[in-house]
């Protein structure tokens, strides 16, 4: 039971620093001129497309929270060869991209305390994820958390 309710004050946590970030009134840190604002959307479409991907390859497994569901098995395939929280990668495209179009020191701040926030998030879901699948941690020492890494070897 804790680590539902854990999992769901994470979801929270989340939904709180993203509407903050989409709040967030323009600002003049940098200049924002159409193709920044285009690279931006660009950016933003991106994540949403990857994490759309990563969520359709889950399938039934999708779950709310980071919390694993019963049964199933590890997804390795797909996005989740690139990364191991793909989804995570999408939101946070996502993020740097509104972060960009904010020209905002407010909203940079909300970027870089939102990243730090899903390495948390990821450090929890990946805990559990290594007590229910027997292969994971080998799984995550060859599998970039975050960023994919094209360059490497599928053996990491």
């Amino acid at each position: 039971m804790e680590r539902r309710l854990t999992g769901w004050l994470l979801v929270a946590g989340q939904v709180v620093l993203l509407v903050a970030l989409v709040l967030t009134p323009a600002g003049t840190l940098w200049p924002t001129p159409a193709w920044v604002v285009g690279a931006s959307w660009v950016i933003s479409a991106t994540g949403a497309v990857w994490a759309l991907w990563a969520a359709l390859r889950l399938g039934d497994r999708l779950t709310p929270t980071p919390v694993p569901r019963d049964g199933g098995q590890l997804q390795t395939d797909g996005p989740y060869a690139q990364v191991r929280h793909p989804i995570y990668t999408g939101v946070l495209l996502i993020v740097v991209g509104i972060a960009l179009r904010t020209g905002s020191a407010v909203g940079l701040a909300l970027a870089v305390v939102t990243v730090g926030f899903f390495h948390g998030k990821a450090a929890f879901e990946e805990r559990l994820l290594a007590e229910r699948f027997p292969g994971y941690e080998r799984y995550a020492a060859a599998t970039p958390r975050f960023v994919p890494r094209p360059w490497r070897t599928p053996d990491g």
